[in-house]
Parts: C-alpha cells; structure tokens; sequence
C-alpha cells in the first residue's frame, strides 16, 4: 500500500510537534518546579526535587527558611519547616502552578494563610 506524499507530510509534521512536546520544560509534577528560581524582590527559592526547599531572603548564600512540598498535578501544598518563619505561617500554602516556559514559572492562590509567603510566591519567578 502507497501512502500520498501529503499523508507523509503531515505525519512527518505531527512527528516533529510530538517530539518537540517532549524536549520542553515539564510543566506539571514535581520536576516542573525543581530548579533555583529568584523573583522581584530578590528571594531565591531551591526547589528539590526529593520533595524539599531552601529559601535565601537576604541574599548572603544561606538559607533562611526551609521546608517541604508536595504535588498534586498543577497544585502544590507548600509546609515551612525550619528557619525564620513567620508567625502566620506554621500552617501549609496550596497554590496552583504553571509553567509558561522553561525559564518561568508562576502560581496562583488557592489558599495561604500566611502573609509574608503569599507576598513572596505569587510574584513571577524566573530560572537563577
């Protein structure tokens, strides 16, 4: 059986847009957010990909606050643990994440009780 020649184009083509899905960043999961990030106000957060996380606030190369998160698809529940937490903020934040692309990444409320890292996590974060 022949196949047309413009069957072969189009099969090619969609070849071509499904490896290229697969050379992208992930955008959902927990390698979605693995990576250092920094934002506007110069917070650098290392996402782990073991599940952990280490914030740098006042840029000196320690981390000030450190905790754990989980992912559930686009959604991630994020638990200070350690370091200079705030008082409002013993409890965990749920955001929803996205990520445009793979020097960007940006969330949206889903809830957070805590003031300082509502502040701090839903500005855009870019690749350090």
């Amino acid at each position: 059986m022949k196949i047309q020649p413009s069957f072969r184009t189009i099969l090619a083509g969609i070849s071509l847009v499904l490896v290229s899905a697969c050379a992208t960043a992930p955008r959902s999961g927990p390698a979605a957010l693995a990576g250092t990030w920094n934002n506007s106000l110069g917070t650098i957060w290392t996402i782990k990909a073991d599940g952990t996380f280490d914030v740098d606030r006042n840029h000196d190369g320690k981390r000030d606050i450190w905790g754990t998160y989980t992912v559930a698809g686009d959604t991630v529940t994020i638990q200070g643990t350690g370091g200079k937490n705030p008082k409002d903020c013993k409890g965990p934040g749920v955001y929803k994440f996205s990520r445009p692309n793979e020097n960007n990444l940006t969330f949206t409320l889903v809830s957070d009780t805590c003031s300082d890292r509502k502040k701090n996590v839903l500005l855009a974060w870019h690749r350090k």
